[in-house]
């Protein structure tokens, strides 16, 4: 690494030059469950990558070079010999890039990009940049690192912008003391008379349950004059949601639709809605989900939402409704929508349905993805049948298919609830076998203790010591990457994470 660590001591920030704004930029972070990198995640590389071209390779394009490159340490040499094949590089370029693999949640990359562009000095570094950097660090090196380069920016450096990214990183780790003095010093310094830095002080609030607080934070934009957007209103109507104080609720989003420079869109729609579903309100929750179709055009995201919300009600007529709707308006089904629907058709136990959308599924996919099978494993196994479950991996297997571990682990927890030992550890023997195919995946503690001791109690130690050796592989690789385990949830988009899923997503767009 070209030297963010060692930024407060051996690499000097770059000199500034004319502030240009990054639109794209939302420093916002609602709370540890829903920030864009997920502590929780398992840490380990994907697979190597060989990081050299030749001169005439086909790869024209600097982010089709970098896209493959999983480990950190190797974005640096692509860099390099991009430039030493005389090939040109533009501050715009490499910023699409940063952003790019930010918005994939490979911030360790994003940070190498940042740091070589700094560093090498082959165009301009300017504020924009330097607070996307400063971001960075926060994210792959923590707060202090964060803090650390910001005291080594130059007078000029330290703007609104740069001031707003340390500012997110002290909100991303739910510090509330220095949050708010920096809060405090933003203000003196005329910087915190945004919109993105009160909706960053509401983050704040909600992320450490202070939740009474965030609508005093919208009364304060207002007597500022600055103007609150829809995220804004999200957050305060999603506060008054876990407060239960629904007529708050509603009256923020009728103040919402009655403001001329807010168009309230299905997001919104879809909070209130879940708030509702939630609380067991289901008339005033039908009267919102109408209201968010109505605002759908196009959305497929949106129709998962929708789809889900129908799930949650119990409503398969309306989901298979608008599963069909779906599939009209927005022509291509892709994986993250067959799992929502799948999931919903699994929560309600309608397991023959869910098996004629896995083989329409089957049918159309160009790339076999097992998290979209994996749904049905799970509703096999949460209603006893699974041999049922077994059988249909094996026969996947015989297609050709390689499973995830995930798959296999998934029947292992079934045999496990079901005592069926000696089945839950030729399972789990199968999910170590193939854990090439996801290297981030870790067998669940409960499922390792349960098998090792039922060996342990058959007195079969060769068994045992063999099973805890195999399991060695499992648990070491390099934490650069980060890795998604693969979830269990049976729901694409459960009754309790709807509304972080719905507020993450508007920070992304």
């Amino acid at each position: 690494m070209l030297g963010t660590l060692n930024q407060c001591c051996t690499v000097s920030p770059p000199q500034a030059s004319t502030p240009k704004p990054i639109n794209s930029m939302n420093f916002a972070t609602l709370n540890k469950s829903s920030i864009s990198y997920n502590l929780l995640q398992r840490a380990f590389p994907i697979r190597a990558y060989c990081t050299v071209y030749s001169s005439n390779s086909k790869r024209n394009n600097l982010f089709s070079r970098i896209s493959p490159v999983r480990r950190a340490d190797l974005i640096i040499p692509v860099l390099d010999q991009w430039v030493d094949e005389g090939r040109k590089v533009t501050s715009l370029e490499l910023q699409r890039i940063v952003r790019d693999l930010r918005s994939r949640k490979r911030f360790s990359q994003a940070l190498q990009v940042s740091e070589w562009m700094s560093v090498r000095g082959l165009c301009p570094f300017k504020s924009g940049d330097c607070a996307v950097h400063l971001d960075l660090i926060g994210v792959v090196h923590g707060w202090e690192a964060a803090e650390c380069y910001f005291n080594n920016l130059t007078d000029e450096q330290k703007n609104d912008k740069t001031y707003g990214a340390l500012f997110n990183c002290y909100i991303r780790e739910g510090l509330v003391e220095k949050s708010l003095a920096h809060f405090q010093k933003m203000k003196e310094l005329g910087f915190a008379y945004s919109t993105l830095v009160y909706n960053n002080l509401m983050c704040l609030y909600r992320s450490t349950s202070q939740l009474e607080r965030v609508s005093d934070v919208l009364s304060e934009m207002k007597e500022n004059g600055v103007t609150p957007n829809n995220f804004s209103y999200r957050i305060c109507i999603n506060c008054c949601g876990e407060r239960a104080d629904y007529s708050g609720m509603e009256k923020l989003l009728e103040e919402m639709e009655s403001q001329p420079f807010i168009s309230v869109d299905w997001i919104t729609y879809s909070m209130m809605a879940n708030v509702y579903i939630k609380a067991k309100f289901k008339e005033k929750a039908l009267i919102f989900l109408k209201k968010l179709e109505d605002k759908l055009h196009k959305d497929a995201i949106g129709y998962n939402h929708l789809i889900s919300h129908y799930g949650n009600l119990g409503n398969k007529e309306e989901m298979l409704r608008l599963w069909g709707v779906q599939k009209v308006v927005c022509k291509k089904q892709i994986n993250r929508d067959y799992i929502t629907m799948l999931g919903s058709l699994v929560k309600l136990g309608d397991l023959e349905t869910a098996e004629n959308v896995l083989k329409e599924w089957e049918s159309s996919c160009h790339t076999y993805d097992f998290r979209v099978p994996n749904v049905l494993l799970i509703g096999y196994c949460q209603n006893g049948l699974v041999d049922k479950a077994e059988t249909m991996l094996q026969d996947i297997v015989k297609k050709g298919k390689t499973p995830i571990p995930n798959s296999w682990a998934i029947i292992v927890a079934g045999y496990l609830n079901m005592d069926e030992m000696e089945k839950a550890f030729e399972c789990m023997k199968e999910a170590i076998a193939v854990r090439g195919q996801n290297p981030g995946w870790r067998p669940k503690p409960h499922l390792v203790s349960s098998i090792s001791k039922w060996l342990g109690d058959k007195q079969d130690t060769r068994e045992q010591e063999a099973f805890l050796s195999s399991l060695k592989a499992v648990v070491t690789g390099n934490k650069d990457v980060h890795v998604e385990s693969g979830s269990t949830e049976a729901s694409g988009i459960g009754e309790e994470n709807e509304n972080e899923e719905i507020l993450s997503y508007e920070q992304s767009k």
